[in-house]
């Protein structure tokens, strides 16, 4: 990926600011060997690992603070709930949403987007109507759509990509027409690492008058992210890509949208009201959050963003350019490689094949070494079918992997060429 002398410039500026020794003795998972080996962990896309601040956030939860929330007029109950509607305040600053109560705790970015699809998919799509996607959507947004437009008779219409991995915008804008409902596509290509138009997306789909949902599980982790320059409808993201827990995430929606939608599920902390006759909803954001909610990850998601504030998601971002500037020419030197997705803009995400070496097989041989990188399709399989490979091995990066990790990683690929010769 070319980087011109200015872009260079800025991340010289970066490294002599970015603590990476600092950063990583933050998280202790990183100081773990196996087998007199240091571990190289190279699968954040899967998911992130987790600093020290989130795990004191979690244990003082369960230790000093657990109660159920809302609800309890007692300490512990009004303390759960303090804590938990500031984790929510935190997330809206952090994403600058423009309203608080825009969102939405899900179990995570799936979650957010089956949300959508139920809820307002269920409203407004009908027969003969369109939903667009594109070519470079993980499962997660692809197969929601594609049962509601089975329910409802209407159509799925995909964006294809180029060879480099990147959306072709004026198949996308000749598709726009009065019969599309929605289009539903991801900020960060999750397989390719592709970093998409999303502002020239919205603007064409508004444009038209519909609306427009991101999946943005990729994109929080390596970006600074503001919803409200991006006028974007709805944004599904998680927590542990962010470097936070498992088994939470978030949906932005816009409040005049989400006013008008169904609840998806029901039961307690969604209702005002409840009688045999009738039951009132609640307000924003509680109508979308039946049930218990997942109060100790909330309050840990709100830890996590509090530690990326810290650092400064802009600072990460262009240490992470550099070490994927620095990756992608590494990789170029592995006889028999060949990177999968080229675009010119892409967020830490290092997908390849090898000559002789299936993807699993580059996975384990690597595995042995302590280098864990992800070899599949990558819940991604439209990609894989467009490149015609069966899977691919992917190295995605994250704000404290470093050259000499990737170094190990090359060196262990060479390995692998040794092996299969």
């Amino acid at each position: 990926m070319a980087v011109s002398t200015d872009e260079k410039r800025e991340v010289r500026v970066a490294e002599s600011s970015y603590d990476i020794a600092k950063i990583r003795s933050d998280f202790p998972i990183l100081q773990m060997e196996r087998a007199g080996k240091p571990l190289v962990y190279l699968d954040n896309a899967a998911t992130a690992q987790t600093p020290n601040a989130v795990i004191d956030a979690l244990t003082r939860y369960y230790t000093c603070e657990n109660a159920n929330v809302h609800r309890g007029v007692h300490y512990l109950s009004q303390t759960a709930t303090t804590r938990y509607e500031d984790a929510r305040k935190k997330i809206a600053n952090f994403f600058h949403a423009p309203v608080g109560c825009e969102i939405i705790f899900t179990r995570g970015a799936t979650e957010a987007i089956n949300l959508v699809a139920s809820s307002y998919g269920e409203a407004h799509v009908g027969e003969g109507d369109e939903i667009i996607i594109s070519h470079l959507e993980h499962h997660s947004n692809i197969v929601p759509w594609q049962i509601l437009c089975e329910r409802k008779g209407a159509k799925l219409r995909v964006i294809p990509i180029n060879d480099a991995g990147e959306m072709i915008l004026e198949e996308y804008e000749a598709m726009l027409s009065p019969r599309t409902k929605i289009v539903a596509v991801n900020h960060v290509s999750n397989a390719l690492g592709t970093i998409n138009p999303v502002e020239t997306i919205i603007e064409l789909a508004h444009a038209q008058g519909v609306p427009v949902l991101l999946d943005g599980a990729q994109a929080a982790p390596h970006m600074p992210v503001d919803l409200k320059a991006l006028n974007c409808d709805f944004y599904a993201f998680s927590a542990h890509k962010v470097y936070g827990p498992t088994g939470i995430g978030c949906l932005y929606g816009n409040a005049k949208l989400l006013n008008a939608m169904p609840p998806y599920q029901s039961g307690g902390d969604m209702i005002m009201s409840v009688s045999f006759e009738k039951t009132t909803y609640n307000s924003l954001p509680y109508r979308f959050e039946a049930g218990t909610p997942n109060i100790a990850d909330a309050i840990a998601f709100g830890a996590a963003l509090d530690y990326l504030s810290a650092i400064g998601m802009a600072e990460i971002a262009a240490y992470e350019q550099e070490l994927l500037a620095y990756g992608t020419e590494a990789l170029q030197e592995v006889k028999g490689l060949e990177l999968i997705g080229t675009a010119k803009h892409k967020a830490g995400v290092l997908s390849f094949v090898m000559e002789h070496a299936h993807p699993h097989d580059i996975g384990q041989l690597l595995d042995d070494e302590n280098i864990a990188i992800r070899a599949g399709h990558h819940c991604a399989q439209p990609v894989m079918q467009r490149y015609g490979v069966p899977a691919t091995a992917r190295a995605s990066l994250g704000m404290y992997n470093t050259r000499e990790e990737i170094d190990a990683m090359v060196e262990a690929l060479h390995k692998v060429n040794k092996v299969f010769a």
